[in-house]
């Protein structure tokens, strides 16, 4: 059932509407126990930081729990927390152990996974959440996320925050490879995938008794480069998330008749400091590069590979070697088995050989990068040539005539030719 909706691909919602929204759900369900599950520091242009603390203040103690949907992600430091969510909640909030904190709600059978992949892969998949969804006796859980493109999912959040955002190593490494396998480029910007299907059986079978209601915000820059929140949608089923997708694809995608040579993309060092996510440079223009054309990494925060240790330790040992060679590895070796989201995320961080990606960091030394492999030149160097404060998102003329096109933060679109996709 859609509770609400708000949107237009102009707009500029505010406060107001957002308290509207709110009250949509609190209309539904007059709770007396809510978890929140927003969004981690990654997200932190989506509004969920001022959705939360409006929640909090109408709920008060009745919002007894804020569990951040970080998935695979680090947890959310207290100076991360207080910036985007400000210090009154900090002492609600938890952390999602991805690795030992869950519970397994049921089994997509294989032959169901073998349909929706076309046999790539054949196994079961295990709807794994962190257990305060179920034991936290919560008459409210209340999923609050942005919808934009993504590399894994199509489109980003509804019960995707659930099952991966509060999900657990086999549900998160199964999904990941499922989508790699089936190709990343065949999924971006789209709804119905098969990564999508596995959740949705999984929403349908095994959480209906949950008391899960979604928020979900769409944002994009203005002509000035302000963010603006352009949708909000609130629901308990789909709807509300395909009217968000259908906005995400309005003001989040950005279609070129022709390839790019030279993409140059900045990633903020308070939001990226791995190639764990520092990649959404790669995943989010991969489809609007020239073969044989260039993508350039400014990356001042990224100082490892991996979020978790065991995932940093895989990425060093095998790089972004291409999808062929990942997968005879995968074949080869118990520990990519083991961990498969990580072989996923070196088949979506290669170029397969079909663009050169310099990756401009000095928090990892030119060996490190080069050994993931990826290109390495000085951020100094290639700074002091685009300087992103004289840069413009889009196409930019430098001063000897040379062509670059310019993406300050690639979380918050999907950039293709319309040739690729």
């Amino acid at each position: 059932m859609l509770y609400y909706e708000k949107s237009h691909e102009d707009a500029s919602l505010t406060s107001l509407d957002i308290e509207e929204a709110l009250l949509s759900v609190f209309k539904h369900t007059p709770a007396k126990r809510v978890l929140a599950l927003p969004p981690d520091f990654t997200r932190y242009h989506s509004f969920a930081g001022e959705i939360v603390q409006m929640a909090e203040k109408y709920l008060g103690n009745r919002l007894t729990d804020i569990l951040p949907a970080t998935g695979t992600h680090n947890p959310m430091t207290n100076r991360e927390i207080e910036t985007m969510y400000g210090v009154a909640g900090m002492k609600k909030f938890r952390t999602h152990d991805w690795r030992n904190d869950i519970v397994t709600l049921g089994e997509v059978p294989a032959d169901f996974v073998a349909g929706i992949s076309e046999g790539l892969v054949s196994y079961s998949w295990p709807a794994q959440v962190n257990r305060l969804l179920t034991s936290g006796r919560h008459d409210l859980i209340l999923s609050i996320g942005q919808v934009v493109p993504h590399e894994v999912a199509g489109m980003a959040n509804y019960n995707k925050n659930i099952f991966i955002g509060t999900g657990g190593p086999e549900g998160i490494n199964k999904s990941h490879f499922l989508g790699a396998v089936y190709g990343m480029e065949r999924m971006m910007g789209r709804a119905d995938i098969p990564v999508r299907k596995l959740f949705d059986f999984a929403s349908e079978h095994f959480t209906s008794h949950l008391p899960i209601v979604y928020l979900l915000t769409v944002v994009s820059a203005d002509e000035s480069a302000k963010l603006r929140l352009r949708g909000i949608f609130v629901g308990d089923d789909r709807e509300c998330f395909e009217k968000a997708c259908a906005l995400s694809l309005k003001v989040n995608f950005t279609m070129m008749d022709e390839p790019l040579h030279k993409i140059i993309v900045y990633l903020d060092p308070s939001e990226y400091k791995s190639t764990w996510l520092g990649n959404k440079a790669i995943y989010r223009t991969r489809m609007a590069i020239a073969d044989g054309g260039e993508l350039i990494i400014l990356a001042p925060g990224v100082a490892t590979f991996g979020e978790d240790k065991i995932i940093d330790q895989l990425i060093r040992s095998y790089g972004y070697t291409g999808t062929g060679n990942i997968l005879k590895k995968v074949k080869e070796n118990n520990d990519l088995q083991a961990n498969l989201s990580a072989a996923a995320h070196l088949i979506h961080g290669s170029s397969e050989n079909r663009f050169r990606i310099i990756y401009c960091t000095e928090k990892l030394s030119k060996q490190e990068i080069t050994e993931a492999g990826f290109n390495h030149v000085s951020l100094k160097t290639m700074i002091k040539k685009y300087d992103p404060s004289h840069l413009k998102e889009g196409m930019n003329t430098m001063p000897g005539g040379e062509k670059v096109f310019y993406v300050p933060n690639p979380a918050l679109g999907l950039w293709a030719c319309r040739s690729r996709y």
